[in-house]
């Protein structure tokens, strides 16, 4: 299956614990934050110190839409941060061997 990138920058408001980002996205991927394997869309979420957040993920292409509708509609409505931008991007260099571990 292709790998996919959903990136953001976010502001976080000073009493956010950061790892609640990564876990409204994987709630909304997976129903919970801590679920059995397998996980329908393998992922990896990352946020950087300035706010840069990004979800590597695997999803057959006829599912590439709604798993991007999730995370944006998981980011939009999470408590304590606000979107500055977000949208898709192509697989960096450096995330290709993340992405070949996620789709195995």
């Amino acid at each position: 299956m292709p790998a996919y990138v959903y990136e953001a920058q976010l502001q976080l408001d000073d009493a956010t614990d950061p790892a609640a980002v990564g876990a409204a996205v994987t709630v909304a991927l997976c129903g919970h934050w801590e679920h059995e394997p397998p996980c329908r869309w393998p992922h990896n979420n990352e946020l950087g110190s300035s706010g840069e957040f990004r979800t590597l993920l695997i999803a057959p292409p006829g599912e590439e839409a709604e798993v991007r509708e999730r995370i944006a509609g998981a980011l939009a409505v999470g408590p304590g941060w606000h979107v500055l931008r977000a949208g898709a991007r192509d697989v960096l260099p450096r995330e290709r061997e993340l992405a070949e571990r996620l789709a195995h």
